[in-house]
This record gives structure tokens, sequence and C-alpha cells, in this order.
């Protein structure tokens, strides 16, 4: 039986009256080789660091080229991921520490440094918070250590005090009880204050101190008799 698809005068002849299909078009062998080769090799997008170097002597100078741009964002981007992640709890630290895990942080770490003394409620509510803190916020460095360590004689009355460093340098402080409101402290309102200093990115909307404020005045304002309300008394 004659070949359909072979190239013959005859078979042309019932190609063009219709009583053969159309030839099917072949595909050459670079295209084939194209093609498994897709099939079975990723594109350097979708390769690690280390396929990337063991598939380098394939590439051409464009695509080593583009390799290389890829290759270092990609560390970039790696580099950045280990910096977010870490830290991501309160680490206690002695005075000797101090100058290494504060002033000798890194470039663009920030520092949130907690002054305390055992058996100060405040101070243990503080480090309480600041944990939590620490958690939610990887990408700073949280600190506490016991004052005097730091800064000899420091007094118990400045106490709880923390410190904002960027760099070594400090760009907010917080001292004494009356700073922080108290036993009453709250870990969003401690949060919203240390964002202040942009050590931390919150993501409360408004400070919660107001929102208290806010309820307090509300109260205060429903309790006070008002001018109609004294003139009634009066006449009775």
């Amino acid at each position: 039986m004659q070949d359909p698809n072979a190239d013959t005068e005859w078979n042309d002849i019932l190609r063009k009256k219709g009583i053969l299909p159309p030839k099917e078009k072949q595909k050459d062998e670079e295209e084939v080789q194209i093609l498994q080769t897709q099939s079975v090799v990723k594109t350097y997008e979708d390769m690690t660091l280390e396929e990337l170097r063991e598939n380098e002597d394939e590439f051409s100078e464009e695509d080593e080229r583009a390799i290389e741009l890829y290759r270092q964002q990609r560390l970039t981007e790696w580099k950045a991921s280990q910096l977010k992640n870490k830290f991501g709890e309160i680490i206690e630290i002695s005075g000797q520490e101090y100058v290494n895990e504060v002033s000798k942080a890194g470039q663009g770490i920030w520092v949130v440094l907690h002054l305390y003394k055992p058996g100060i409620p405040l101070c243990t509510l503080i480090n309480q918070h600041l944990s939590a803190l620490a958690n939610k916020f990887p990408a700073t460095k949280f600190i506490k250590a016991i004052s005097t360590t730091c800064i000899p004689n420091y007094p118990d009355r400045n106490l709880p005090t923390i410190f904002v460093y960027l760099e070594g340098e400090i760009k907010a402080q917080f001292i004494g009880p009356l700073v922080f409101g108290g036993m009453n402290l709250t870990r969003d309102e401690l949060e919203w204050k240390i964002s202040e200093s942009n050590a931390i990115k919150t993501d409360l909307e408004e400070n919660p101190r107001k929102q208290i404020e806010d309820k307090l005045m509300t109260s205060i304002r429903c309790t006070i008799p008002t001018k109609k309300d004294s003139d009634s008394e009066t006449e009775d």
C-alpha cells in the first residue's frame, strides 16, 4: 500500500481532488528539541541559586546578564527575609553587652531597651507587654536590662524606663511610671506609644488611650448636672 504522506506526483493529484487529506506538517528536528527542552528544563526564574550555578554553562552571554541580575535580586530578598525574622522575642542583656546589643545593633535596626528592676509591678507588666510586641514585630530588637547594670546608681523613681534607638542614637525615651499611666497600661497603649517613635509599624488606627479618655469625659459629663437641672432643684 502506498504511503499517503509520501512526496509523489500521484499523491499530490489525489490531495488536490480531496481524495487524500492534506499532508501532515512534520516538525523539524530543531523544533522537537526545543519542545523537549521546554518540557523538562525550568526557566531560570524558577531555579534556585544552586540550580543556576549548576546550569550556568548552558546559558548565553545575554542569559548570563539576566541571571546575574536575578541572582542579586534573590539574594537581596533572602537577606531581607532573614533580617525580618531575626528577632521575635525580648532578650535580657547585661551592662557589658550594651555596646554590642544596642550601639552596634546594625544598620537600620531599631532597638527598644527597657530598663527595669525586679519587684516593681509596673516593670513586670511592661516586660510582659514587650514580650508580646517582640513576637508581633520581629524586625525590631526588643531587649531588657536591670537598670543599674547599664547605668550605675540609676534611680528607681525613674523606672520603668524605655529608650528607643536607631543605629546607636536615641530616638525616643519614656521615663517614669506617670508616662506609662500606671498599672492600667494596656499592650495596645504601649504599642501605640512605641510606634510614635517609628520603631514599629502598628496596625492600630488610633491611640487606645484617647478612647479611654473620651469614655471618661463622657462619663463625667453625664454625672455633672446641667443648669436646667440646677434651676429645677432650686425651685423645689
